[in-house]
């Protein structure tokens, strides 16, 4: 036999196989006498990976990171302070007293919004967002197995839009942080929270972007705000703030803080704060009481097409950040920087966007230390700079914690001087706390400014915190009425019988 028969022999057989085979493909996915859909819907490569014979490996599926994570994300309710404007009759009484008019009949002195948090230690520290628990009287924390637990307010830090609450639990099931600067656009996600009440709630996605600025901090403490998002098409929705963004392996990556969207809700892409931040936000006010912000001291500008046109200059790159300022006396003067420099890295890290270098820098704490790679006339060259806080220094500032005084289960403090100065006060007591149920169901809440007091003997102005007390206890056990505004200006009162 020849080799050309022999391999005309050889592709006839592979022809007549191949027939062969797909006749008995086609005999058992076309059933003569189908009597169900089992019979009639036929075979696929997918019904074949079906059944108890085959198993998803756990580091590809997202079983594993749900069973690790939902029993650590928790449901957070917020009683707010009511604070829209009372209205009601006209009452010549009050107005002889100067009392506003008080809110009509069926209106609520507070509301209810929620949220969610995430355990990251067992002995009860909860991290969330800080719209979610801002100007909250009182919060309430709503675990997985559905026991409850009332939380405090360790530290806030509106520049990221988180917070830190604590409740008094051991041995409590806790999600790790993990590193968000080894998540990977394409890199699959889970979304745990609590979207509109559903507790417990597990949706999938994929990280889409990172280093996202979206411009919803921008007005926030002098326009200092972070913005540094991981965005990712899992499904959030009004609830899941404050909720986890984790990997397949269950670790934190990130907090979930809002989403991109016309209607009020889910429109395809969610944003999450980083955890490399969220850590050090978290360490920060636990420690110290309040978020410690390092700044380099530079006013920067994304480098593109539009800002060369507008310069009328030509970049030397196509990503970067450009100084467009230098403040006096900043780590970045000290270190040489100057108007024009383009910023390239941060302690060996790219920076190609002004979000990306702002979140690098504010993992820092004023005193620390930061390599910076800049390009000037056409050359690269690294400095050292010692980054500062606001004040120009590098000291670490400790939250102040104000003295309270305690009557009838209400602790009440003085006014903050930032607080007198916006409301333009020239005295009174701020209430810190409320305890007491005779006080809370007379409208008492949190943050509410006592300016005066209406008694027996008529009205009496408040000065501070001892001007109260020595008021209090002199019409104790009488019925009084509680003048002054909340801390957005608007006046209201209450009495107390």
């Amino acid at each position: 036999m020849s080799k050309k028969q022999f391999f005309l022999g050889m592709l006839l057989a592979s022809l007549i196989g191949g027939i062969v085979a797909l006749a008995g493909v086609n005999f058992l996915i076309q059933p003569q006498s189908a009597n169900s859909f089992d019979e009639k819907q036929p075979i696929s490569f997918a019904n074949l990976l079906s059944g108890d014979e085959f198993t998803v490996p756990d580091g590809i599926n997202f079983v594993a990171s749900a069973e690790t994570v939902v029993p650590a994300v928790v449901h957070v309710k917020s009683e707010m302070t009511y604070s829209a404007r009372a209205r009601g009759r006209r009452d010549p009484i009050q107005e002889y007293f100067g009392i506003p008019p008080r809110e009509q009949q069926g209106d609520r002195p507070s509301v209810m919004s929620t949220g969610s948090g995430v355990i990251i230690s067992p002995d009860g520290y909860i991290v969330t967002n800080n719209h979610v628990v801002e100007n909250a009287s009182r919060l309430e924390i709503s675990l997985d197995n559905n026991k409850r637990y009332e939380a405090k307010v360790i530290g806030t830090d509106p520049t990221t839009d988180l917070a830190l609450l604590k409740i008094e639990a051991d041995g409590l099931p806790f999600v790790r942080f993990g590193d968000s600067d080894k998540t990977k656009i394409g890199e699959w996600v889970l979304a745990v929270g609590n979207p509109f009440d559903l507790n417990s709630t597990v949706t999938a996605g994929i990280i889409s972007a990172k280093a996202r600025n979206i411009g919803i901090l921008r007005n926030v403490e002098d326009g200092l705000s972070i913005e540094s998002f991981l965005q990712t098409d899992a499904v959030v929705n009004p609830g899941n703030s404050g909720g986890a963004l984790v990997n397949l392996a269950g670790e934190l990556i990130g907090i979930n803080t809002a989403i991109a969207s016309n209607t009020g809700t889910f429109n395809g892409y969610s944003f999450a704060v980083p955890s490399t931040l969220v850590k050090k936000v978290m360490d920060d006010l636990m420690k110290y009481g309040t978020a410690q912000r390092a700044l380099l001291g530079v006013g920067i500008l994304d480098v593109s097409q539009e800002l060369a046109e507008s310069l009328d200059i030509e970049f030397p790159v196509e990503q970067g950040v450009y100084i467009r300022s230098v403040n006096e006396n900043s780590g970045g003067e000290d270190a040489g920087l100057k108007v024009g420099d383009i910023i390239i890295s941060v302690d060996g890290r790219a920076t190609n966007n002004v979000a990306n270098l702002q979140e690098l820098v504010a993992r820092k704490r004023p005193g620390d230390k930061v390599d910076v790679e800049y390009i000037r006339d056409g050359k690269t060259i690294t400095t050292n700079a010692t980054l500062k806080n606001f004040s120009g220094t590098t000291d670490i500032v400790e939250k102040v914690i104000p003295i309270t005084y305690e009557f009838e289960g209400v602790r009440f403090e003085e006014i903050p001087e930032r607080v007198k100065s916006q409301l333009e006060l020239s005295g009174g007591a701020v209430i810190a706390a409320v305890n007491g149920q005779k006080w809370r169901n007379s409208g008492a809440r949190t943050g509410f400014i006592i300016t005066s007091i209406i008694n027996e003997n008529g009205r009496v102005r408040i000065t501070n915190v001892d001007k109260l007390l020595e008021v209090l206890k002199e019409t104790e056990g009488d019925p009084i009425v509680v003048l002054g505004m909340f801390q957005d200006g608007t006046e209201y009162y209450f009495e107390v019988n």
